[in-house]
C-alpha cells in the first residue's frame, strides 16, 4: 500500500513539472508558424490602377504565404476609417491603408496607432504620419506630362486639367506639379480647370462641356488619370477635333497604352503599380515582424509615347 502511494505521489509530482514546464510556450501546430494576417483597405475597387495594385499585393502576399484581408472603401474616408477599426478589431498584424483622402484619411492612420499595428500607406498619402510610405512623387507625374505638352505645343496654346477626386494626394500633387510647368512656360494659357472625380464618363461629359465653351481655344488637355484622359479622347474624337487638340494622361493602364500605340493617345505617364503593390506588402510583413523598413520608398514615374518597342511587353 505505502509503494502505491510513493508512486501515485511521482506520478503527480512529476504531472507539475511539465505543466510548469510548459508555461508561456506558444501554441503552434507542427512545426509552422502562425500565418501572417495583413489588412487592406483600397480607395476604389472600380479604378482600374486600383485593381492592378491590388493584384500586384495578392500576387507578393501568395508568394510570401501571408493571408490578405481585402476591403474596398469605395472613395469615402469615413468608410475606410471604419474599416480599419474592423481590421483591428480582428486581430490583423499589420494594414496596408490606399488612402482616400489626405486629411479625411487621417483618422484611420491616427487608430491603427493608437492600436500598435504598424501600417503602410501605398500610392497616396495622408497628413498623419503611417509606419511607412510606398509609392511615387505625384508632382513628377505631372511634370512628366505638362513638359512633354509645352514641347508639343511649343510653350504656347489654351490648356484645359481634368483633376482627381478633390483632396486626395495625388490630385494635390499633380496639380502642384503642373502649375510648376506652367509658371516656366507663360505662353500656356489654362483656360479651364475641374474635377471629373478619376471616372472616364465624368470627363466625356466635362470635356463636352469644355469643347462648346473654349472651341479652337483649346490645344492640349492634361488629365491626371488616364480613366480621365480616355474620357476626354472619346470626348474629342466625336467632336473630330483630335488632330488639333493634344491629350495626355496618367497610369499607363491597358486602354492608354493601346490608344497611345494606336496614335490616339498622345502619351501617358507610367505609374509602376505592380511595385508599389509587391512594396506594401513587403513593408507590412516585415513590419509585423518587428524589423525595421525604409519609412519612404519612391518608385519613379515614366513618360509613355509612340514608339516601335511593344510598350505592353516591355512594362
Amino acid at each position: 500500500m505505502a509503494c502505491d502511494r510513493e508512486q501515485a505521489m511521482k506520478k503527480m509530482m512529476w504531472l507539475a513539472l511539465a505543466v510548469l514546464c510548459g508555461c508561456g510556450r506558444p501554441q503552434q501546430t507542427g512545426t509552422q508558424e502562425r500565418q501572417a494576417v495583413i489588412g487592406v483597405s483600397l480607395l476604389n475597387m472600380a479604378n482600374e490602377f486600383i485593381v492592378t495594385l491590388h493584384a500586384a499585393m495578392q500576387e507578393r502576399a501568395d508568394e510570401l504565404g501571408v493571408r490578405l484581408i481585402v476591403t474596398d472603401a469605395q472613395r469615402s474616408p469615413e468608410r475606410q476609417v471604419q474599416q480599419v477599426e474592423t481590421l483591428i478589431a480582428q486581430g490583423v498584424q499589420a494594414i496596408v491603408l490606399n488612402p482616400c483622402e489626405v486629411e479625411a484619411s487621417s483618422p484611420a492612420v491616427l487608430k491603427a496607432r493608437a492600436a500598435g499595428v504598424p501600417l503602410v500607406n501605398v500610392n497616396s498619402e495622408t497628413a498623419a504620419q503611417p509606419t511607412a510610405f510606398v509609392g511615387s512623387r505625384d508632382e513628377e507625374s505631372a511634370e512628366l506630362a505638362m513638359d512633354y505638352i509645352a514641347q508639343r505645343l511649343n510653350g504656347a496654346g489654351g490648356l484645359l486639367i481634368m483633376e482627381g477626386y478633390l483632396g486626395q494626394a495625388a490630385q494635390l500633387k499633380r496639380s502642384a506639379g503642373a502649375r510648376a510647368v506652367l509658371a516656366r512656360h507663360p505662353g500656356l494659357k489654362l483656360l479651364a480647370v475641374q474635377s471629373a472625380e478619376w471616372d472616364r464618363a465624368k470627363a466625356v461629359a466635362l470635356m463636352e462641356n469644355w469643347l462648346q465653351a473654349y472651341g479652337s481655344s483649346i490645344r492640349a488637355v492634361f488629365a491626371q488619370n488616364d480613366e480621365m484622359a480616355m474620357g476626354a479622347l472619346l470626348a474629342v474624337e466625336r467632336a473630330g477635333r483630335k488632330s488639333e487638340i493634344v491629350i495626355v494622361g496618367v497610369d499607363a493602364i491597358r486602354d492608354a497604352l493601346d490608344a497611345v500605340q494606336q496614335g490616339r493617345l498622345d502619351a501617358t505617364v507610367f505609374q509602376d503599380g505592380r511595385a508599389q503593390g509587391r512594396g506594401a506588402i513587403d513593408a507590412a510583413l516585415r513590419l509585423s515582424r518587428g524589423e525595421a523598413v525604409e519609412p519612404e520608398t519612391w518608385i519613379p514615374f515614366r513618360l509613355i509615347t509612340r514608339g516601335p518597342v511593344d510598350i505592353m511587353t516591355e512594362l
